[in-house]
């Protein structure tokens, strides 16, 4: 039979085009970078012949190694942020990277501590987490519905100085222009909160401390690294 048995032409002609070099369509592709920028990953395009797509080197971390111990440690603090500290929102995605780079016993230490810990719902609104977060990072002034321990409630405009933390309960530290003189609000009991937009004077966190019952408050000590002069 004239014909049979011949290898088919390497050229493909007439057969439609090549598959994809490494097997993937380019919807694929567009779906899969759509789904790391919605996550928060710094996606960058490079425009022009040879270009693509490619995570910011100037966004990124060089892999971390933990150990078992510093991955539960981990589990543990954001346990913590996730339930009533500020910036919670940021720390659940945080967490999420930080999850995905772990590996072999680390990941799995931090996979079963994270299996035994609940959490009572934060009592602290989110609406009021994000405006004390934006007041702080903008230094701006803050409008706060503020109850009291006895359930007195008190309108104050506010210049936030900085957050203290004290037996697992988290305070906003500012001048408070009503009292004149500096106060410390819990956040839990703060029932509303407004930005303003006015830029607030700078404050000393310490120097507002000074004469309070959180006067001998120091910087946690896994904060040190952070603060250090570079």
């Amino acid at each position: 039979m004239a014909g049979g048995g011949g290898r088919p032409p390497r050229g493909g002609g007439g057969g439609g085009p090549p598959p994809p070099r490494f097997e993937v369509g380019t919807r694929t592709v567009q779906r899969d970078l759509q789904a790391l920028m919605e996550a928060g990953v710094p996606v960058r395009a490079t425009p022009g012949r040879g270009g693509g797509w490619s995570i910011d080197p100037a966004m990124t971390l060089p892999p971390i190694r933990f150990t078992p111990d510093e991955a539960s440690a981990l589990v543990a603090a954001l346990a913590m942020a996730d339930t009533s500290a500020p910036y919670a929102g940021a720390a659940r995605t945080a967490s999420q990277k930080i999850a995905a780079s772990m590996t072999g016993p680390a990941s799995q230490a931090a996979q079963e501590l994270a299996a035994r810990i609940v959490a009572l719902p934060a009592r602290t609104a989110e609406s009021v987490r994000a405006a004390v977060e934006q007041a702080l990072t903008d230094g701006t002034v803050l409008r706060l519905s503020y109850a009291d321990a006895a359930g007195r409630e008190s309108d104050r405009m506010v210049e936030p100085a900085g957050l203290l933390t004290a037996d697992g309960k988290w305070y906003l530290i500012a001048w408070c222009r009503t009292r004149r003189a500096g106060r410390g609000f819990r956040l839990d009991r703060i029932t509303a909160a407004t930005p303003t937009g006015e830029q607030a004077q700078a404050h000393d966190l310490t120097g507002l401390l000074l004469g309070s019952a959180a006067a001998g408050a120091v910087r946690p000590a896994a904060l040190a690294s952070l603060t250090a002069p570079s």
